[in-house]
């Protein structure tokens, strides 16, 4: 029995790009999780030029009616733990949970409707260009 080996070979290098870091490296994503917050909570973990890592913390926060996140960056954004619901202005309603991640393209308005009430709902996001 033979087994296959795929290789990826990259052919040009990846520039250098300072990166600031805003925590520790060795910091565990699930400790110091608040979980009574008068508003949601953003850490910025590290950014660099086209790009940054952010968590974010909600317990039952959302976009405030009316408003809606419009942003120059694609976002990536996984739920670590949690629930949450974001809806898009063309009308596409998404429910994520623990695990599910979603690719925001830039300037694709959203908003999140609702996040786990009785529990924090911790996020991973990364925006880049």
């Amino acid at each position: 029995m033979s087994t296959a080996v795929a290789t990826r070979t990259r052919s040009t290098k990846l520039p250098s790009i300072p990166i600031t870091l805003h925590r520790s490296a060795a910091m565990n994503l699930f400790d110091d999780v608040p979980s009574d917050l008068p508003s949601e909570l953003v850490d910025v973990l590290a950014e660099g030029q086209s790009v940054r890592i952010e968590r974010i913390i909600s317990t039952g926060h959302k976009t405030e009616p009316g408003t809606w996140y419009d942003q120059d960056q694609a976002e990536w954004v996984v739920v670590l733990r949690g629930e949450a619901k974001l809806s898009f202005d063309d009308g596409e309603i998404t429910t994520m949970k623990m695990g599910d991640h979603i690719l925001i393209p830039a300037h694709r308005r959203h908003r999140v409707e609702w996040t786990t009430p009785n529990e924090p709902t911790l996020w991973l996001a990364v925006f880049f260009d």
